[in-house]
């Protein structure tokens, strides 16, 4: 429960400097010198569920008593839905099939990258830990 709460924190904190970041970057070079109040509070709000929705989702990943295609699959759902949910009801992604299917799309590519990233980054972890530990 102490991970949920400290990842929950982190999440909102970083989903709320994305916000201000982006906002900050639209006036600085989009030429507006002014923002529609609405519209920010409505982005800001989902890029904070953004992040908490990202940083909690990954615990997953702790659970020994899944094994990994089963957390991978779980965490996959898990996002990629609730951030569907999210994006079409801020307007992020536009309601039509075509732009579901496209982000659904992209959310695949994107997921497997990363997933195959961070594999090969703690096998490689694991390398070196396992050869350190042979050399005691």
């Amino acid at each position: 429960m102490k991970t949920f709460i400290i990842r929950s924190f982190i999440g909102i904190f970083f989903g709320g400097f994305i916000a201000v970041l982006t906002t900050d970057l639209f006036i600085l070079f989009g030429g507006n010198q002014m923002i529609d109040g609405t519209l920010f509070l409505k982005n800001s709000v989902g890029s904070i569920l953004c992040g908490w929705l990202f940083t909690v989702s990954s615990m997953y990943f702790e659970n020994r008593n899944l094994k990994l295609y089963q957390q991978t699959i779980l965490h996959f759902l898990t996002v990629t839905i609730l951030y569907l949910i999210l994006a079409l009801t801020i307007g992020w992604i536009p309601f039509t099939f075509v732009n579901i299917l496209l982000a659904i799309l992209i959310a695949i590519v994107v997921y497997t990258i990363f997933w195959i990233a961070f594999y090969l980054y703690f096998k490689n972890q694991a390398r070196k830990l396992n050869e350190d530990l042979r050399k005691l």
